[in-house]
């Protein structure tokens, strides 16, 4: 594929998506992981982190891949440095909810070279929306930015419908890996009428209750991998045959 931006190589008819975070687990625990993921029904896996400095990605694609060859793989990099010509597509994002101009512009000049370099991994714009999960996120820390207020559906919307107008094809919103409380469904929905390209919403999603009513908001794709990471055993199926409605 030659093409710099095309949509996501997920099931198009949206569901959950299993983020592998390569700097929490071995490539052998991805592969594990990314096997569950794909028996259970997930309709793709992210790998990638916000911590910026995870070991060499390299092992982690393929583990990936072997555990799980018919999922697309996207990867979520944290800084350029990260950047895999070996995955499916590259969320190219943009943290529109913060003013760091190195998460503005600054890393995305990083990437051009990576992407002249490999014209036929895809980069999908992606607006960036850190929200207030009730704790300080590592997207928080890393980032030296502060999280939109869940409070202000209306902020969070106007910040969507800006990335929709700057060009960006998809939006994510994220209360970060771990968060105490979920994106509100009452913010999902906004979102959704703000932007029409693809909605992934992530971050303290822990229950099948949680992806459903994400899911009837109007989030495409719904992500959990924190609770996979703490919970090995946690019922991917359960939470993945809710995301599907």
């Amino acid at each position: 594929m030659s093409q710099r931006q095309s949509g996501i190589p997920f099931d198009p008819r949206g569901g959950l998506v299993v983020l592998i975070d390569p700097g929490r687990s071995s490539p052998e625990e991805a592969m594990a992981l990314a096997a569950r993921a794909a028996d259970a029904g997930a309709c793709g896996i992210l790998l990638g982190d916000s911590l910026s400095g995870a070991p060499d990605v390299r092992e982690h694609v393929a583990a990936v891949r072997a555990g799980a060859p018919h999922l697309g793989l996207v990867q979520f990099p944290a800084t350029a440095d990260e950047l895999s010509a070996d995955v499916d597509a590259v969320l190219f994002l943009v943290l529109v909810s913060g003013r760091n101009a190195r998460y503005l512009i600054g890393e995305q000049l990083r990437a051009v070279s990576f992407f002249d370099a490999h014209p036929e991994v895809p980069a999908i714009s992606t607006a960036y929306v850190l929200i207030d999960g009730g704790q300080v996120s590592s997207v928080e820390r890393v980032t030296r930015t502060q999280p939109l207020s869940a409070d202000d559906p209306d902020v969070i919307a106007t910040h969507v419908k800006a990335g929709r107008l700057m060009g960006m094809h998809t939006t994510y919103l994220e209360a970060g890996s771990g968060a105490a409380r979920p994106v509100s469904t009452s913010v999902i929905a906004l979102a959704r009428e703000a932007t029409d390209g693809p909605l992934i919403v992530g971050g303290g999603i822990t229950t099948a209750d949680a992806a459903r009513d994400a899911r009837s908001a109007g989030a495409n794709y719904v992500v959990v991998g924190t609770l996979f990471e703490r919970d090995p055993l946690a019922a991917i199926q359960t939470l993945a045959a809710a995301a599907r409605a």
